[in-house]
C-alpha cells in the first residue's frame, strides 16, 4: 500500500520519522522496507474506478478487515488517514464488538488529531497523506508526525 506513489513517499518518511519504518522511502515490493510495530492496511481491497470507493465497497471489505485484524493480536492504535478510514475503523470496532454491542451516539466524527479509545483500540484521525492535502499545507510533516508521535503513546501506554 502507498508504495511507488506521492502520498507513499510523504507517509513513509513520516513512518522513518517517527521510528516504525527502517527507511524513509518505499518504491517497490522488494525494496527492503521494513515496518515495526506498524501495520497498513486499506478500508476497500481493490482499486475502485477513479480511486474512489464507495459505502457499499467498504461495507463488503468488512470481513476481511475484521478477519486480518484478528490474527493481529497486538494492535491497539488504528490511525486513519482520511474520513473514510475513520468510518470503516469506526465499523471495524462495531463488528469487533458483535451484535447488540452498543454503539456510540452521536458517531464521534473525523478531524485531524481526533482521538477516540474504547476498551481494546484506540483511533487516532490524520488527513489523508494525498498530494491534494500535502501541496497545499492541510498535512504538513510536523502534523503527521505528531499523530504517529501519539500513536506511538498511545501504543506503550497499553502495554
Amino acid at each position: 500500500m502507498f508504495t511507488g506513489d506521492r502520498s507513499g513517499d510523504f507517509l513513509f518518511a513520516a513512518l522513518w520519522r517517527t521510528g516504525f519504518a527502517n527507511q524513509p522511502t518505499s518504491r517497490s515490493r522488494d525494496d527492503g522496507l521494513v515496518l515495526t510495530d506498524a501495520w497498513i492496511t486499506a478500508a476497500v481491497r481493490c482499486a475502485p474506478p477513479a480511486n474512489r470507493p464507495t459505502p457499499a465497497e467498504r461495507d463488503q471489505c468488512l470481513p476481511w478487515s475484521v478477519q486480518e485484524i484478528g490474527l493481529l493480536s497486538e494492535v491497539r492504535v488504528v490511525v486513519c488517514l482520511g474520513a473514510f478510514a475513520w468510518d470503516a475503523a469506526l465499523r471495524l470496532i462495531s463488528a469487533l464488538a458483535g451484535p447488540g454491542a452498543l454503539v456510540r451516539r452521536p458517531r464521534p466524527r473525523f478531524a485531524h488529531a481526533a482521538e477516540l479509545a474504547d476498551e481494546h483500540y484506540s483511533l487516532i484521525g490524520c488527513y489523508h497523506p494525498s498530494q491534494q492535502n500535502t501541496f497545499t499545507g492541510k498535512l504538513t510533516e510536523p502534523m503527521i508526525d505528531a499523530v504517529l508521535e501519539r500513536a506511538r503513546m498511545f501504543a506503550d501506554d497499553s502495554r
